[in-house]
C-alpha cells in the first residue's frame, strides 16, 4: 500500500505565522506544557530505576523532543494537520523492568530494530492487520500492569513527603472538579507549579551548579547491542504500543475532529525516527494523542497544523537545552516525581483498566494483567511480553466466543 500523498501546496513560514491565532498559540504552549510535566516525570521515574547516568538521561530527553520535534514540523507542515510525535509514555514504562537485567546498550538494540520492523509494515501497508491482530483488552491488561507501579508510588509519596504529595494533589483534584476553571488552567501543570513552591518552602539549601557542559544539549550515543532475549522481550510490546496504542489513539483524536492522518506514513515515520532517536538512546517514536487532542479544540481545523509546528519549534528549544532540564528536575525530591508521574498516569490507568475489564476478553485482559505485574521472567524475557502470551492463550482457550464475535464484525 503506498505512503498517503502530501498536501499541496505544502505550509511554509508565510502560511505558519498567518494561520497561527491567538487560539492557536495557547492551545501549543498548553500542549507543551502538558508533554513537559508527566510525560517527563515517567521518563525521569524509568531512567532513575534503572540506574542511568544524568548525562544518559538527558540524552534520552535531547532524542524524544529535539529529534521529534523536527518530524512534528515536518509532517504537520506537509500535510496541514496538527501531527505532533514525540516518545511512547507506555513504551518508556516497559523499558523499566527490561533495564533490570539488560544493559543499556541492548535496550537501544530493541529500539533500533523496533524502528526497523515498524518501517517494513508502514511501507507494507499492513499496520491494519497488525493493530487487528491481539485484542485490545489484552494489551490494555498489560499496559494496566505495566503502569500500575506508577500509581503506587504516587501514594507512597504521602508517606515519604506528605507536604509535596499533599499539596499536589489537592491543587490537581480541585482544579479537575471544576472543568470549566480546567479548560483555562490545566490541573496537572498547576499542581507542578505548586509542588514547585511546597519544595521552596519545605527545602533549604541551593541550586546545583551550572556550566556550559550542564546547560546545552550534548547527545550520548549509544552503540545498539542485539541481545536475543532483550530483542523478544520489548520489540513486540514497543510495536504493539506505539502502532496499536498510541498511534491508535492520536489517530482517532484526529479523526474526531475532522482530519484524516495518514496513517501509512505516520507507521514509517515512527520506525526510521525511532532508529534515530535510538542511538541517543531514547524509546520508540509514536504520534501523540494528548498533545494533538489538545491542538484540535482550535474552532479553525484548517489551520491547527500551526499549533502543531510551534509545539514543534517548542520541543526543538527544550531539547536544546535538556541538560539544564534534566538538572533542575532531578534536583527535585522523589515525591515530587512520583506525585507528577502518578497524577499524569490516573487517566490512562483508568483508561486502560476500564478497556481491558469493561467487555470481552476479560479473563485474557486480567491474565495478561496478573502476569505483568508479577514480574516474572522467563528465560530472561520480562513479564509485559509473556501477559501480552499468556493472556491471549487463556482467551483462546476459554473466550473462543469472544474472538468469534470479533471476527464477525471485522468481515
Amino acid at each position: 500500500m503506498a505512503l498517503e500523498p502530501i498536501a499541496r501546496p505544502v505550509a511554509g513560514p508565510v502560511a505558519f505565522v498567518r494561520d497561527l491565532s491567538a487560539e492557536n498559540a495557547v492551545n501549543a504552549l498548553v500542549a507543551f506544557a502538558f508533554s513537559i510535566s508527566g510525560p517527563v516525570a515517567i521518563i525521569l521515574a524509568v531512567t532513575g530505576r534503572g540506574g542511568l547516568s544524568e548525562a544518559q538521561t538527558a540524552s534520552w530527553l535531547f532524542g524524544a523532543f529535539f529529534i521529534n520535534g523536527i518530524l512534528s514540523i515536518a509532517f504537520c507542515a506537509a500535510y496541514r494537520q496538527p501531527l505532533v510525535f514525540f516518545w511512547t509514555i507506555p513504551g518508556t514504562v516497559l523499558v523499566g523492568p527490561a533495564l533490570a537485567h539488560a544493559s543499556f546498550n541492548e535496550v537501544v538494540g530493541a529500539f533500533v530494530f523496533t524502528g526497523l520492523l515498524m518501517i517494513a509494515l508502514g511501507l507494507s501497508g499492513l499496520v491494519r492487520r497488525i493493530m487487528d491482530a491481539v485484542p485490545m483488552p489484552i494489551v490494555m491488561g498489560m499496559v494496566a500492569g505495566v503502569f500500575l507501579p506508577f500509581g503506587l508510588d504516587w501514594v507512597k509519596a504521602f508517606e515519604s513527603d506528605l507536604p509535596i504529595a499533599l499539596s499536589m494533589t489537592l491543587t490537581f483534584l480541585a482544579l479537575s472538579a471544576l472543568p470549566s476553571v480546567a479548560r483555562r488552567l490545566p490541573p496537572l501543570i498547576i499542581a507542578m507549579a505548586v509542588g514547585i513552591a511546597a519544595i521552596a518552602l519545605t527545602r533549604t539549601g541551593t541550586l546545583p551548579p551550572f556550566d556550559s557542559s550542564t546547560i546545552f544539549a550534548a547527545p550520548v550515543l549509544v552503540m545498539p547491542h542485539f541481545n536475543p532475549a532483550t530483542l523478544i522481550e520489548l520489540v513486540v510490546p514497543l510495536t504493539i504500543t506505539v502502532l496499536l496504542v498510541q498511534n491508535g489513539q492520536g489517530i482517532a483524536v484526529l479523526r474526531n475532529s475532522g482530519h484524516e492522518p495518514p496513517v501509512n506514513s505516520i507507521a514509517t515515520a515512527c520506525g526510521l525516527w525511532s532508529l534515530l532517536a535510538g542511538i541517543v538512546g531514547t524509546v520508540s517514536t509514536c504520534l501523540t494523542g494528548p498533545t494533538n487532542a489538545i491542538l484540535s479544540t482550535g474552532r479553525d481545523k484548517d489551520t491547527h497544523y500551526a499549533a502543531g509546528i510551534l509545539v514543534g519549534l517548542l520541543a526543538i528549544v527544550f531539547g536544546l537545552f535538556s541538560p539544564l532540564f534534566t538538572k533542575l528536575l532531578l534536583a527535585t525530591p522523589p515525591a515530587f516525581i512520583a506525585t507528577l508521574a502518578g497524577l499524569a498516569m490516573l487517566r490512562v490507568l483508568q483508561g486502560a483498566f476500564s478497556t481491558a475489564f469493561q467487555g470481552a476478553f476479560g479473563i485474557g485482559a486480567l491474565v495478561a494483567f496478573l502476569v505483568t505485574v508479577s514480574g516474572i521472567s522467563i528465560a530472561g524475557i520480562g513479564a509485559p511480553f509473556w501477559g501480552l502470551v499468556f493472556g491471549a492463550l487463556v482467551s483462546r482457550i476459554l473466550e473462543r466466543s469472544d474472538f468469534a464475535v470479533r471476527a464477525a464484525k471485522s468481515n
